[in-house]
């Protein structure tokens, strides 16, 4: 497949305006030894793209290499007039470019005139989004590609690079598309490594790319370098050295490090990813796992240590969800009005009795059991449906009373014969049912058990189970295994506080139920019971087949966030 777009205008101005960031050279070294771009393949036979090339930063040293890999394989440079295709939007960085690349040439001894000719076709203005690619051409795609928001962009091209690049998405960054189109060009086999920034991996509008990484490519690495100098002038980028590979997941590194990394400490991580000998790195510069495979699909990836991210990977791959069909375990939301001040009340006579439904409130679990606070949904719903106002003379003379209020919301104006309804339809009959619930915030798991008195509000969740005993489930649940994934996917709020929410709690892994014994169910119970995370723990260890759980509760999450 060939991709060939018409060009807007490029956009003018400095070289700020077109997110350049030069790299350090101990960096790109990093970055090019981490996507196997080396002397001792056959360079001269493949072919390398840089897509924003600037004025040589990794191009420099790629021609150091390939000419390296041509004398160790006898071959000429002419045999390598094609192993290189580097691009830059600016022409004064092409030409830059060139007389650098030239002078390395001739410095090998290539002639002059064969040298500026060789350059000449490996460097050319463009723009790398918006040229002629043929799909599934390149071994390597490698560089450092610009950061800029879409939004700062002249709107024709920001139209065209979203034909061009579908998964640049929202208030995406132009990266996102240099990622994508680098990864189309790749062959089986190849490569692509970038230091670019993390944010895709966890924010909304990387929610494409991550669903097309997840398709047919590899996360081979993730350094993420956050506090690293790692750029000749200083930038607030969130850079992240990531090795993307077309073929099957293997065991990716994940590693992170902080300021005291540098290109000696580098040298200390790129001989343990070669030797393979031991799972973890520890330094006091960074700190690497390998994991037993990546995390899929569009919600986000899960941020955290090495340490962290290498237990969740294990867990996801070996143990089911909490939401399971097979236990008939459902995970899911309290109850939103739209209009709280006007749909509940602690009243119990304000309208009919059956208009009445017993609510419960995130403060009502404060002491880790329900301690209810009398509030109840004045209620529109019954087991068959929107009720007929017209049949409850209080209930509807008293939303009549209210109805500006109830009316103008966004719920109402878009169904007016509707207007009394709640923004949530009532689920039937969960208010009896058995049930866990958690509130949304909280810094750490807080499980409770209601055992189907109340309706839950929607600052609740709520984990209702067919196969579980919701006591040994709220054992499970209370332990720092939920704390371990809801804070590794969730949006961290300001204190280290975490959001259980219904799409984090569904990432949560479980142990296979069959394997939990009469005696840990009974240690989970008392745990839950009793609010002995301690203990809770001690049960957890034995269940998920992991080593510990110091270090990785919330307070560990915290430090790491």
């Amino acid at each position: 497949m060939t991709f060939d777009l018409e060009l807007p205008p490029a956009v003018p101005g400095s070289n700020d305006e077109h997110g350049e960031v030069f790299t350090r050279r101990w960096v790109v070294d990093l970055v090019l030894d981490l996507a196997g771009y080396t002397a001792d393949l056959d360079l001269a036979t493949m072919r390398a793209v840089e897509p924003s090339c600037g004025t040589g930063a990794f191009l420099g040293p790629m021609v150091e290499r390939l000419m390296a890999s041509c004398e160790r394989h006898g071959r000429t440079v002419g045999e390598a007039s094609f192993a290189l295709n580097a691009f830059d939007l600016l022409d004064s960085n092409v030409e830059l470019a060139r007389k650098s690349v030239t002078a390395q040439l001739v410095g090998c001894g290539v002639g002059h005139v064969e040298a500026e000719a060789i350059t000449a076709g490996w460097i050319r203005s463009g723009d790398f989004l918006l040229s002629s690619h043929e799909e599934g051409s390149a071994d390597f795609v490698l560089g450092n590609p610009p950061y800029i928001r879409l939004e700062n962009l002249p709107l024709d091209r920001n139209a065209a690079y979203r034909r061009a690049c579908p998964t640049m998405r929202g208030r995406s960054d132009i990266f996102v598309g240099f990622i994508e189109l680098g990864l189309r060009l790749l062959r089986p086999g190849g490569a692509l490594g970038f230091i670019v920034a993390d944010r895709w991996m966890r924010n909304q509008y990387g929610a494409a790319l991550r669903a097309f990484v997840a398709e047919e490519f590899s996360v081979d690495a993730v350094l993420e370098m956050h506090d690293v100098d790692a750029f000749e002038d200083e930038v607030s980028a969130y850079p992240a050295i990531t090795v993307i590979r077309r073929g099957e997941q293997a065991e990716p590194i994940i590693a992170s490090a902080n300021s005291r990394f540098d290109g000696a400490e580098a040298d200390k991580l790129r001989a343990w990813v070669t030797k393979r000998t031991t799972k973890e790195l520890v330094r006091p510069s960074v700190h690497a796992a390998r994991l037993p495979g990546w995390f899929s699909g569009v919600q986000s990836w899960p941020s955290g240590s090495p340490e962290q991210l290498a237990v969740l990977a294990d867990l996801e791959r070996r143990c089911p969800p909490l939401e399971d069909a097979r236990t008939g375990t459902r995970i899911g939301i309290g109850l939103a009005t739209g209009a709280d001040d006007v749909f509940l009340t602690r009243d119990p006579h304000l309208v009919e009795t059956e208009r009445l439904l017993p609510l419960v409130m995130a403060r009502d679990l404060a002491g880790g059991r329900v301690a209810w606070s009398g509030t109840y949904l004045v209620n529109p719903w019954d087991d068959g449906g929107l009720v007929d106002i017209r049949d409850w003379p209080r209930f509807w003379a008293y939303l009549e009373d209210h109805g500006n209020r109830v009316k103008g919301r966004h719920t109402a104006t878009k169904s007016p014969d509707r207007w009394y309804k709640t923004i949530d339809r009532m689920i039937s009959g969960l208010a009896a049912r058995p049930k866990l619930l958690l509130p949304e915030m909280k810094v750490s798991a807080h499980p409770v058990l209601d055992e189907g008195s109340f309706y839950p509000h929607h600052n609740l969740y709520h984990v209702t189970s067919t196969g579980w005993d919701l006591e040994v489930l709220g054992g499970l649940m209370l332990s720092d295994v939920t704390n371990l994934f809801v804070g590794a996917y969730c949006v961290k709020m300001r204190g280290g506080t975490y959001r259980f929410q219904a799409q984090y709690l569904r990432r949560i892994r479980v142990p296979e139920l069959e394997t939990v014994t009469k005696p840990d169910r009974a240690t989970l119970v008392r745990a839950f019971q009793l609010r002995d995370v301690e203990a809770a723990n001690s049960v957890a260890i034995r269940l998920y087949g992991i080593p510990d759980l110091a270090g990785l509760g919330p307070e560990a999450k915290r430090a790491s966030a």
